[in-house]
Order: C-alpha cells, then sequence, then structure tokens
C-alpha cells in the first residue's frame, strides 16, 4: 500500500470509528442547517478535525480542501480533499448508510482514494494504477450488459430543485428500462458499490469534489469508466456524473442525453 494512501486509511478509520461512537448520541447534537436540507452537525466538524490532524501529523505541508472548513492552502503539489461525513442527513435518522471519504490528488490529477463506511467496516481504496480494494481484497465492477438487467443508484436532488423536472424525466426513464434503482444517500459508497458490482451504474447531478473525488478513482481502478454528463472527465469541476462499467457506460449516457436540459450537457 502506498504510504499516502495507507494515511488516509487510518485517518478515515479514526473519523469513522468517531462518527459511530456517537450514534445514540444524536439527539444531543447541536445542528446547524447550512442550506435548504443541507446539514451539519458537531460530529462532522470534529470528524474532520481528525483527519486533519492525521494529516498534518505525516504530511504537514500538503494542502488541504475539506468540506466543512474549506482550503487549507500549501505551497504544495499535493491536496487532499475532504468529505468527513458523506450522508449527514442519514447518520442524523439513524439510517446507517453513510461514510467518510478522502482523496488526494497530485498536481490537479487523482492519485489515492479512500471511502470508508464504518457502519460496516468496509475500506474501499485504490491508488492510481494498483487497481482497487474492498478490505485489501480486489474489486471489480460488474458485467452487467444491459440496462434490463442493471441495477443503478442515483442521488436525488435535495437542494437545488430548478431542474428538477429533468431530473425526474431522466429517473422515469432508467425506471422504465432497468431492474431497479436505488437512492442509499451517500454519493461516495454509491461510487463505491459501482467499483465492487453491488450496483452497475450511478449518476447524480451538482456534486461537491469531495462528494465524488474518492469514489471516482476507485471505480476507475476497479475497470470502471467515469465521465461528466458530456463523456469528459471534468465531473469535479462541474458536479454532475456518471459511473458505469464500460458495458453500461454508453447506454447510460444515452439516457442521460435524452432526458436532461443543454445545460447539463455542455
Amino acid at each position: 500500500m502506498h504510504p499516502i494512501l495507507n494515511v488516509a486509511s487510518i485517518a478515515a478509520k479514526e473519523a469513522g470509528n468517531f462518527i459511530v461512537s456517537q450514534i445514540r448520541n444524536v439527539e444531543q447534537l447541536t445542528i446547524e442547517e447550512k442550506g435548504r436540507n443541507d446539514y451539519v452537525s458537531e460530529i462532522d466538524k470534529r470528524a474532520e478535525q481528525i483527519i486533519i490532524d492525521t494529516i498534518h501529523k505525516y504530511y504537514p505541508q500538503h494542502s488541504i480542501l475539506a468540506e466543512e472548513s474549506g482550503a487549507h492552502k500549501k505551497d504544495s503539489d499535493f491536496e487532499w480533499i475532504i468529505d468527513p461525513l458523506d450522508g449527514t442527513t442519514n447518520f442524523l435518522h439513524g439510517f446507517p448508510q453513510f461514510s467518510v471519504s478522502i482523496a488526494v490528488t497530485e498536481k490537479g490529477r487523482l492519485m489515492h482514494g479512500v471511502v470508508f463506511d464504518p457502519t460496516r467496516d468496509e475500506l474501499f481504496s485504490a491508488s492510481r494504477g494498483s487497481g482497487a480494494r474492498l478490505n485489501n481484497y480486489r474489486i471489480r465492477v460488474s458485467e452487467q450488459k444491459t440496462l434490463q438487467n442493471a441495477l443503478l443508484a442515483t442521488g436525488i436532488p435535495y437542494y437545488d430543485f430548478d431542474h428538477i423536472d429533468d431530473y425526474l424525466a431522466c429517473f422515469k426513464e432508467f425506471m422504465l428500462q432497468t431492474a431497479g434503482i436505488r437512492r442509499p444517500g451517500s454519493a461516495a459508497l454509491d461510487l463505491a458499490y459501482v467499483a465492487c458490482g453491488r450496483v452497475d451504474g450511478y449518476w447524480e447531478l451538482n456534486l461537491k469534489p469531495w462528494d465524488i473525488a474518492a469514489g471516482a478513482l476507485i471505480v476507475a481502478e476497479a475497470g470502471g469508466l467515469v465521465s461528466d454528463m458530456v463523456g469528459g472527465g471534468k465531473f469535479l469541476e462541474s458536479g454532475n456524473i456518471i459511473a458505469a462499467n464500460p458495458k453500461m457506460m454508453k447506454a447510460m449516457a444515452q439516457v442521460i442525453s435524452n432526458t436532461l436540459s443543454k445545460e447539463y450537457r455542455s
């Protein structure tokens, strides 16, 4: 395991174990609403600090982009992209589908990624060129060939409803053509599930880099494809993402192209 990936794994597990230890204290938490249906708790903030402290212990000169505390810029080629609790709403409701997501870029290129599900003790990880793993066992995307038999994951818009009709048209088309759609509530885990073949594809709009950076690399290293809505690689910039096994990507992209407005296809 690459030393940076090892540190990311340590940080994710420490933060995740802390999060799980606080599940029974949810009713006593201080919760802020950053925006409509966009919550942050003191658990998010504490978990993020645990991750940052671990990074600084080993790599004090690396830059950090964290969901809650923002950018910590240093004169470095490396940047850590952190989501300390992806699925805060799930966590606050006691719904056991949330994760810790940590990615590392070098000169802007994704190089390492970790997604940790603390409720199941599942650590998904990857370094560029070294494949993807779940708890040290190699994983691969599914072999599903058609939409008809595919199980897809998505994230339904929860704060920006300007294009809800477009999204619902896309959702409807996938619903009619596939074996099923799941909306678990953690983008990082959705991507990890694509990587290990639990779902055959995933799409979502208006995400942040910390939601998808680690998971996107893990999918790619597991043999999958990841793109924005026009088949390019600017998903971190646009926040719009499709991930699937190679056999499914074209079919998914076609449905999305036929249903989403031009804004998402440019």
